[in-house]
């Protein structure tokens, strides 16, 4: 069985998602800048959650693929589930413990008196955009529902072509039905009354 286009997008958007979540892990979250000067330092995903968010990102891989695989719907749509709730997760990582230090000013270490503040960089947005694509396509792939077989699919296994559908009438007295395609009158017709 193949995987229809939504699907497909969707699956490929989750695992793009978790790909950017890796990435936020290896680049900085933020850059500590002094007023009106360079930055002096950074702070990265790991010193923030430690490898919360590539673990994560592992695992919403790994379910994606036995979404994929799975023989049956139950089991596919309940993966499907638990790779949304990996990005809810990786969510309320983000909105918990990086948002709250986003454009903080503080001491920039425990020696020094320099103010310097906390401008988010390249992987606290990697980490808000994975996160929310991964939401948001788990969820939707979750309750994807399979497409019912096609009429022309159907069509198909009776023999009959789809546009057999609706060309016979029936008549308003109970008399039987005539083929729209065949003009010739039926048997029970054409006899004298």
């Amino acid at each position: 069985m193949g995987l229809d286009r939504t699907r497909t997008l969707l699956v490929l958007s989750c695992a793009g998602a978790a790909a950017l979540l890796a990435a936020s892990q290896f680049t900085n979250l933020f850059e500590l800048t002094p007023p009106g000067g360079e930055a002096l330092g950074e702070v990265k995903s790991d010193d923030q959650h430690g490898y919360a968010i590539i673990v994560l990102a592992a695992l919403s891989l790994v379910l994606l693929v036995v979404s994929l695989a799975a023989r049956g719907e139950a089991i596919a749509q309940g993966a499907a589930f638990a790779v949304a709730v990996c990005g809810v997760v990786c969510l309320l990582i983000f909105l918990v413990i990086d948002l709250p230090d986003a454009n903080s000013i503080g001491a920039l270490d425990d020696e020094s008196f320099i103010d310097a503040k906390a401008e988010p960089a390249a992987g606290f947005w990697l980490e808000l955009v994975g996160a929310l694509v991964l939401t948001a396509c788990g969820a939707a792939l979750a309750t994807l529902r399979p497409e019912p077989a096609s009429p022309a699919g159907s069509a198909a296994r009776t023999g009959r072509s789809s546009d057999d559908r609706g060309l016979r009438e029936g008549t308003p007295n109970g008399a039987p039905q005539r083929d729209l395609r065949n003009p010739a009158p039926n048997a029970a017709e054409t006899k004298p009354r």
